[in-house]
């Protein structure tokens, strides 16, 4: 038996088809057709108007919040369950990230919290830059209520949507629910190209600026000249025509990761297990299934089923580490952190990948039980 990867790329055909066609036509470095034809479905299939293609969801949100003006001695709220990768890019331009807690009904930002703070800094005379709400392994945080919040304040809303592309809200996709919307096409994201990212946006103005900067701020000139500084964020076209191929099976992606949910929550239906919950106002992608242990009631800890996974050369992981009790984030306020800290205490991530087949499924579910039977053998032993 093989490992079972937490979530693993996902080819097929069409990427292949799509890949060596680039390849044969000799636009390799980045930019050229399929960069285009990229940029133009994923914001097709977003439902916004504008979309540049880059190297990374971390290069995305790190020009937009450039785009919004955020810098040195800025603050921008975010939310504090997540990868760092989020709260990087607010140190990259010189601000200072202000982590929000989580609320257990979504486990993504808590509106109310969001509304505390953003109360707390008009007083204070010191608005945020930037709210960025993070959909929390692929399902959208609860937007009216963040949106109401942010337009009372005029506050605008970076989406990182990285991990929830397909993910919808209210009928919205994800992506299109903020000013600016941020994907990742990561290896181990629900669609890949290998590396990559993307920012969307309905003002083309910004995207302009955006491509701008991410081609090294070249100045329309014949030569070389540069009057700002630039980054080199732009996707290469091999990359993006295996995005396209990718794309183009993203409802199957999707249907596949929520059947193996499905899955789980049936051969796991234990005491002390519990699922994140899927909110009643949109769909999640179901990028990764996640459980919560209650140890007195399963028996064991989500530490405990994690090494016997291992064990089993079955990959987990514990969901992501807050952002407030990193120790590069120790200096940064947080409000509240409770809820957070408890889900990661808790909670673990099972393989998800949309190519997991039915006898790995039951492989997974099967060592997660066994944990729990040979800790109550291991008990009624002791007694």
């Amino acid at each position: 038996m093989g490992r079972i990867y937490l979530s693993p790329p996902h080819m097929g055909e069409h990427e292949r088809k799509l890949l060596v066609e680039a390849f044969d036509s000799n636009w390799i470095a980045p930019l050229g057709p399929h960069v285009d034809a990229f940029e133009q479905e994923v914001a097709a299939r977003v439902g916004v108007s504008h979309a540049v293609a880059l190297s990374s969801g971390t290069g995305a949100l790190h020009l937009a919040l450039q785009i919004l003006g955020a810098g040195a001695g800025d603050e921008v709220l975010v939310s504090t369950l997540t990868f760092s990768a989020s709260a990087n890019p607010i140190t990259y331009v010189g601000a200072r990230p202000v982590f929000i807690d989580c609320d257990r009904a979504t486990w993504n930002m808590d509106p109310a919290l969001l509304a505390e703070e953003l109360e707390v800094s008009a007083r204070r005379g010191k608005l945020p830059k930037a709210v960025i709400v993070v959909d929390l392994f692929g399902q959208c945080a609860d937007y009216d209520p963040i949106r109401a919040a942010c337009v009372r304040y005029e506050v605008p809303i970076l989406e990182d949507a990285a991990e929830a592309l397909g993910a919808s809200y209210k009928g919205r996709s994800a992506g299109s629910l903020g000013e600016l919307g941020v994907f990742s096409f990561n290896g181990n994201k629900i669609i890949t190209t290998s590396g990559g990212g993307m920012l969307v946006a309905n003002r083309k103005d910004w995207i302009d600026r955006a491509r701008f900067l991410a081609t090294q701020a070249r100045d329309p000139s014949p030569h070389y000249q540069h009057s700002q500084i630039g980054y080199n964020y732009r996707l290469s076209n091999l990359l993006a025509a295996v995005g396209r191929g990718q794309l183009r099976v993203l409802d199957q992606r999707v249907a596949e990761r929520r059947a193996s949910r499905d899955y789980y929550r049936k051969a796991l239906d234990l005491p002390g297990i519990d699922f994140m919950p899927e909110a009643t106002y949109g769909r999640s992608n179901g990028w990764l299934t996640c459980i919560t242990v209650d140890a007195c009631a399963f028996g064991a800890t989500r530490e405990d089923i994690r090494l016997h996974l291992e064990s089993r050369d079955i990959e987990s992981r514990p969901i992501w580490k807050p952002m407030h009790l990193q120790p590069v984030f120790s200096a940064c306020r947080v409000r509240g952190g409770n809820v957070a800290r408890d889900l990661f205490e808790r909670g673990l991530c099972l393989p998800s990948g949309s190519s997991l087949t039915v006898e790995e499924r039951d492989r997974v579910a099967a060592e997660v039980r066994s944990v729990r039977r040979r800790r109550a053998s291991s008990h009624d032993h002791d007694a």
